[in-house]
């Protein structure tokens, strides 16, 4: 996916200069406010880049697990990032709200419209990538917003010129923070559970839980965790009560590609214990 960055950065860089210069040109807050959104959009897109290299790191020193949970990180980055643009965006229209200003409609409609264009062209560019990576998603996300807010934007300037309702350009940027909120809560969410070590969306730890209990010989599980590695990668450990452990290397073995198969947990590790009389340290629901 590096292209994919290195595509939608240049593109959107470009489209950020050109839209603040017809914003301040034109006087349009809902120019403005985009170009905004826009810029958290490359550093977003600069951040989630940065981490997907950083990903691909060997583990090494202390940091047995490499980097990938700089994926993660970067994702939550981008969340907080374009919560902070909101709180921009309300407060200048709010204070256009009070006091309207005229903008040109016409420069407004072509920038917007190029506005659409690209981000519909960027976010194109993740959207095979979206489904399987929460660090591709919010890129992905950042983009399809940005095109759908360029098109309002569009919509909004040409109801300007056709009304002359100067209150249309601020409600217009109060409309782009609504919905930068509501693509961002969903991303910002998800990135929060990984960080804090959560079982990633689209697990179920209890059917795990279930699927690992019913493996040939298991007769409990206790101190199962499950969490995401990075983004794209997740890790299991569990301690598994087994007492005929007979084929010890072929229960791990077919234990690790059913995770893996059925949940697309491609990192367990399963402690078999054998002796049922004497209970693990680690077995009651409230020690971690």
């Amino acid at each position: 996916m590096g292209w994919a960055f290195a595509i939608g950065v240049v593109l959107n860089t470009g489209f950020v200069a050109a839209e603040v210069a017809a914003g301040l040109w034109t006087g349009s807050l809902a120019l403005l406010a985009d170009a905004g959104h826009n810029l958290s959009d490359v550093l977003s897109l600069l951040l989630a880049w940065g981490a997907a290299v950083l990903a691909k790191r060997a583990p090494s020193g202390r940091r047995t697990y490499g980097l990938r949970k700089a994926t993660i990180l970067a994702s939550l980055a981008n969340a907080v990032l374009l919560l902070v643009a909101v709180g921009a965006i309300v407060s200048e229209a709010a204070h256009r709200l009070r006091e309207p200003a005229g903008v040109d409609s016409d420069i407004v409609m072509l920038v917007a419209g190029l506005g659409v264009l690209i981000n519909g062209v960027t976010a194109a560019l993740f959207l095979r990538g979206s489904h399987d990576d929460l660090n591709v998603r919010g890129a992905f996300l950042h983009m399809a917003a940005d095109a759908a807010v360029s098109l309002a934007v569009v919509v909004g300037a040409f109801a300007m010129a056709r009304t002359g309702l100067l209150w249309i350009d601020p409600l217009l940027g109060l409309t782009i923070a609504a919905v930068i909120v509501l693509g961002t809560w969903g991303l910002l969410r998800d990135s929060m559970d990984l960080a804090l070590d959560a079982a990633p969306r689209g697990i179920n730890v209890d059917e795990v839980r279930r699927w690992l209990e019913a493996l040939p010989g298991v007769e409990g599980v206790h101190d199962l965790h499950i969490w995401a590695m990075s983004t794209t990668e997740t890790a299991l450990t569990a301690h598994v009560l087994r007492p005929g452990n007979a084929d010890p290397d072929r229960f791990l073995h077919d234990a690790c590609e059913g995770l893996e198969r059925r949940f697309r947990i491609g990192h367990a590790t399963l402690q078999v214990e054998t002796d049922g009389a004497h209970a693990c340290r680690l077995a009651p629901a409230e020690v971690v």
